[in-house]
């Protein structure tokens, strides 16, 4: 059975693809993706620190998407991280997301800072850090994503 869409119809729903297909792009062009960080597909970013440390948070994509940050539950102080794993949670006024694991390690500190005060992830997401953690093995980096190869996954 074939049916037949009045044309008017059709170029307002092509006119809308295309301003939705613009606008992400538009946003694409316009987020940041620092070189000097790792990403994961879950839309982490980490970054070791001197100390031998590592920091990680969510991408700016990922706080886009996500639309208003609201409320985090970050890993507790002790937990044992599974790489891959949920570990936490990040709610916004659109939805919640689980924050997954970034490596196998253990969580040394939370980032008090956003329990009061979420909203910093969408103001600054690449400061905004949500935990910080020690890897079982700090060289087992090869599952992360260089900030081209992560700006080429959101982009698909």
């Amino acid at each position: 059975m074939n049916f037949l869409i009045p044309a008017p119809i059709l170029l307002q729903a092509r006119s809308l693809y295309e301003k939705i297909y613009q606008t992400s792009l538009t946003t694409l062009l316009a987020m940041k993706f620092p070189e000097n960080l790792f990403y994961t597909n879950e839309h982490l970013w980490v970054l070791q620190d001197p100390d031998g440390y590592w920091l990680a948070g969510i991408t700016d994509y990922a706080q886009d998407l996500l639309g208003d940050i609201v409320f985090i539950e970050p890993p507790k102080v002790d937990n044992k991280l599974v790489n891959g794993a949920p570990c936490g949670i990040v709610e916004s006024v659109k939805t919640g997301s689980d924050l997954h694991a970034p490596m196998n390690g253990v969580v040394t500190e939370i980032n008090e800072d956003l329990l009061n005060a979420p909203e910093g992830i969408n103001d600054k997401p690449y400061t905004a850090w949500i935990f910080k953690f020690k890897p079982d093995d700090a060289n087992e980096t090869k599952h992360f994503l260089s900030a081209e190869a992560y700006k080429k996954l959101v982009a698909d």
